[in-house]
């Protein structure tokens, strides 16, 4: 699962570049069909057959992946290469329709990252150079800094710059509210010539990014709150000067997507469900996410199991799975796949589910929040999203599992189809969160403590996992899936 902060500068730090791709496949429509005959049979038949102990041997495949390629299976690594094609060639000798959808992809390796405060009492300040930023001149960028209103936007429109101030000078951003980005392109165009950005909180610099060299404007870096607060409270009583030296070097990779569908079905009803393939730099992300992406592979093969790429056995509707590359940097494997889909292609995608971290360690039973019940955050998602999430909470409801909604914040890879109008929905069990009492009484384990101690670290590993709530999520995919390829009633289609 995405941070919930901007990409930090991780070795390495990627982000997508616009690239020539595997084409996502045109969908023809097929001839309407009467309710299908095995209705109600195949969610039973699937949450039978799908099984912890399946799962488990593609989480293992994974740590392997991993152990032979540096401890993880980033993006653009051969880690995740070699993830993607075990997934690819498990899938076609199930029988499916699998294609890769290539795209490019940037690392930043930051070289040099200072900033100095000139002048008498002269010191070096902690610094993060922002990722794909433009690098400053050799000997770095000397200019005296122009603090940037601070209010409930600070720095991030126009008004935060007062005219002629910023001209050839460094701006000092607090950060908050908007995005990098937005804060960069509004000092840019106020006329400063870098641009310096400190927390709101701690007492680390900021560790921010842009989604592509493309979009480093000026030199852009990150302070603390504390240095921030100084510099602006000195600012206030005469001119203070600042050198930027900041030299970071970009390199393009491809990566991939992997896309498998059943042969048959109704092409203009597709169940879409995804997962993210690729880890962080720092660990092998068996729980983020391979926890995920082996359940949907285990479904997969049971749904082929049961005929689904036989013809005249396969189901009503067509199933679709995505296995998406380079989420930890932004979701740019499945935000790249919904961009290529034309307007009709995004009209025959039924909903979508997602499946992101399903068997935390200290886990929580999360459920997307569709309707918005808990008026937590970003709002409800797209018309059928709310039905989606009674089909999960109903499950898990006759299961006597207890679940709690978890609001659609965009940090997984979701935010792209619910942004396109396409109905979500899906589970995962925790991430850096911390457990409150009350969930420990209703859930187990420990109070106090993240959902995943070993969160986007090289702890992330087969020792690290909750089996059972692995098994109750597997569940879940069984079920959705078993449901929704037979009939998509229960989403008010007929």
């Amino acid at each position: 699962m995405r941070a919930i902060r901007h990409r930090r500068r991780s070795i390495p730090a990627l982000a997508a570049l616009a690239a020539a791709a595997v084409a996502a496949p045109v969908l023809l429509t097929a001839t309407p069909a009467a309710a299908h005959p095995r209705e109600g049979r195949l969610a039973k038949e699937l949450v039978e057959e799908v099984t912890a102990k399946g799962a488990y041997r593609h989480l293992k495949k994974f740590q392997q992946i991993a152990d032979a390629n540096g401890g993880n299976r980033a993006a653009g690594t051969p880690g995740h290469a070699a993830s993607a094609a075990y997934v690819y060639d498990t899938l076609k000798k199930a029988g499916y329709q699998v294609s890769y959808q290539d795209f490019d992809i940037y690392e930043a390796h930051t070289k040099t990252e200072k900033a100095t405060v000139l002048g008498a009492d002269s010191r070096e300040l902690a610094t993060a150079a922002f990722t794909f930023t433009r690098s400053t001149p050799a000997g770095g960028l000397a200019a005296p800094i122009a603090p940037a209103r601070v209010d409930e936007t600070p720095g991030c429109t126009a008004d935060d710059y007062p005219a002629g101030a910023f001209a050839g000078k460094i701006a000092l951003v607090k950060r908050g509210a908007c995005t990098f980005v937005e804060k960069q392109r509004a000092a840019a165009e106020a006329g400063a010539v870098g641009v310096i950005v400190y927390n709101h909180s701690g007492t680390t610099p900021v560790r921010g990014g842009f989604g592509s060299p493309a979009e480093g404007i000026i030199p852009s870096a990150g302070i603390t709150l504390a240095d921030g607060e100084a510099l602006t409270a000195a600012a206030a009583k005469g001119e203070v000067s600042v050198r930027l030296e900041l030299d970071q070097e970009h390199v393009r990779k491809t990566t991939r997507n992997v896309i498998a569908e059943t042969r048959g079905g109704r092409s203009d009803r597709v169940v879409t469900l995804g997962a993210h393939l690729d880890s962080v730099p720092e660990g092998p992300g068996i729980n983020d996410n391979g926890s995920g992406s082996a359940g949907l592979l285990e479904v997969a093969l049971k749904l082929a199991d049961e005929g689904a790429n036989k013809k005249g056995k396969g189901p009503a509707n067509k199933v679709r799975f995505g296995w998406w590359s380079a989420e930890e940097l932004g979701l740019l494997g499945s935000e790249y796949y919904v961009a290529q889909l034309s307007e009709k292609q995004k009209k025959d995608i039924a909903l979508y589910l997602n499946f992101d971290m399903i068997a935390s360690p200290n886990p929580v039973q999360f459920v997307y929040d569709g309707d918005d019940s808990d008026r937590t955050g970003a709002g409800a998602g797209p018309a059928g999203s709310a039905e989606i999430e009674a089909l999960i909470n109903g499950f898990l409801d006759k299961k006597r599992k207890p679940h709690e909604g978890s609001d659609f914040d965009g940090r997984s890879d979701y935010g792209p189809f619910i942004a396109n109008g396409i109905p979500a929905g899906g589970t995962f069990t925790g991430a850096e969160g911390i457990k409150t009492a009350e969930q420990a009484k209703r859930y187990g384990g420990t109070a106090g403590a993240p959902y995943d101690p070993n969160y986007h670290g090289a702890g992330d590993n087969l020792k690290n996992l909750d089996v059972g709530v692995f098994d109750t999520n597997l569940d879940v995919i069984a079920h959705a899936v078993g449901t929704y390829a037979e009939s998509l009633r229960s989403l008010g289609k007929p």
